[in-house]
């Protein structure tokens, strides 16, 4: 089956969703304002317009809206499988379309619209298209777990990048792919703990992929044999396939690479500048209102904590610890007391490991919920950190670290953060430093809003959910 019918009932899917859910917000709109208890407070002044108006009115933006959705690749297949990537998008896409429909409206004179709809209108359709979508993303993931328009796929490449990719793809169906083998460089290699075949070296790939129908070729492979990358390119022309490599260089592993010009010159943009000032403000007011919130609703809760914690345990309630963050400068971080107050006297500085004979019976409890992390909004309203951010690291890792990981100290251009891009991906606690160092470095170079917004959510979904935390 070639890849565009294979990839063609799920978006499919997804715009007729995405069309259902626009009218169902025009008419539930139309509703609220003049037909719901909400006329008691907001009362109908001049008449009960024609429904037929608002119905009309929808043809025009359904395919407005498509093709704004269209525009920004919100129809590709195998797009993700988290609803936030979905929901923060729609919310854009939504603000914009909004803007398009008052637009129309007061060009078209001829019928007079409520401006209160309008405003029923932005909610509602965020509202019926994150429904429709989150419906059509558990279709989607259900269609590839039955093996339904899955894409065949072979990995080139040798090294632990290669085998990490079949384990990703593998344990998770739901991503609409099959591994169909390994090719290596020279056709030699074994791939211990993992189900597919080694298929031949790297100069095989065409005929392969011409005889076996594989869609998508997986490149995994270590500068030094880039040469060989670029032959494969060249014996690859005319194949249906797509390519993705897997970059090996830490700065475009971790950068959002951008193709720009000076003087008709393409350049490679693999940096940029950390948060501009208008970035630094915003994230600062998003801060100080999180924190502010979260501590006035949360006080009861902690002050319950201290009072267990003071009773159950002999020390501090809290436990204050030297963390480096923004620019290097030191601060004491304040959590929580989860341990023995001796707890590294013999050790010197570790890090917490899963079922740690130290930690307190309620620290244990704690650690699982991350609550004994609520006392860092105080941190946070005093400037020393963010609520999103890379996680701040205590003095004797970060000298033991900056010498021995890429870029790791880039991780102190912004604030640290409560929680950040590497936890809410599973790498917490024990997790390997140099991967945790490539998601804070990514965040860093890649920071937005909404961006925060999505890791919050993923947090909270870790903290009642995961099982990363001790």
């Amino acid at each position: 089956m070639p890849v565009r019918r294979k990839d063609f009932f799920i978006p499919f899917l997804a715009v007729v969703s995405d069309a259902f859910a626009i009218e169902a917000a025009f008419l539930i709109s139309y509703w609220l304002r003049f037909y719901s208890p909400l006329t008691s407070i907001f009362p109908v002044e001049l008449g009960f317009p024609p429904l037929e108006a608002y119905v009309y009115g929808s043809l025009f933006v359904i395919p407005a809206w498509v093709f704004l959705f269209q525009s920004r690749g919100m129809y590709r297949p195998r797009r993700t499988i988290h609803f936030t990537e979905e929901f923060f998008p729609i919310v854009r896409i939504v603000a914009i379309g909004m803007l398009i429909v008052m637009a129309a409206a007061f060009f078209y004179r001829a019928f007079s619209f409520s401006r209160l709809v309008f405003a029923l209108l932005a909610v509602s359709s965020v509202i019926t298209i994150s429904m429709g979508r989150f419906l059509v993303m558990k279709f989607e993931q259900m269609w590839y777990r039955r093996g339904n328009d899955v894409r065949n796929a072979v990995i080139v490449g040798s090294n632990e990048t290669a085998v990490r990719i079949y384990h990703a793809i593998a344990r998770n169906p739901a991503l609409g792919y099959r591994i169909q083998g390994f090719f290596s460089v020279n056709g030699r290699g074994s791939f211990a703990h993992t189900d597919a075949p080694l298929l031949g070296s790297i100069h095989d790939v065409p005929d392969f992929v011409r005889a076996h129908g594989t869609d998508l070729i997986l490149i995994a492979l270590p500068s030094e044999e880039h040469p060989r990358l670029l032959e494969l390119i060249r014996e690859s022309e005319g194949l249906p396939a797509a390519m993705l490599m897997v970059p090996d260089m830490v700065e475009l592993m971790t950068s959002r690479v951008r193709v720009t010009e000076l003087e008709g010159i393409p350049f490679l943009q693999v940096r940029e500048a950390a948060l501009s000032t208008w970035n630094t403000i915003v994230k600062r007011a998003f801060d100080l209102t999180v924190a502010t919130l979260v501590l006035l609703l949360a006080s009861p809760l902690l002050i319950l904590i201290a009072v267990i914690v003071k009773l159950t345990s002999p020390g501090p309630v809290l436990y204050l610890q030297e963390r480096v963050g923004l620019d290097g400068k030191r601060f004491d971080l304040i959590k929580f007391r989860t341990m023995r107050t001796d707890a590294e006297k013999e050790t010197g500085p570790v890090w917490a490991t899963k079922d740690d004979p130290r930690t307190t019976p309620v620290g244990r409890f704690l650690r699982r919920f991350s609550l004994d992390e609520l006392p860092q909004l105080f941190n946070v309203l005093r400037g020393e950190m963010s609520i999103v951010g890379p996680r701040p690291e205590r003095p004797h890792f970060v000298d033991r670290f900056k010498g021995q990981i890429p870029k790791y100290l880039d991780r102190h251009r912004v604030k640290t953060g409560m929680t950040g891009w590497a936890q809410v991906n599973g790498l917490r606690g024990n997790a390997p430093i140099e991967e945790r160092t490539k998601y804070d470095v990514y965040y860093v170079e890649n920071w937005s809003l909404a961006f925060d917004l999505k890791i919050i959510l993923k947090t909270l979904r870790a903290v009642l959910f995961g099982k990363d935390a001790y």
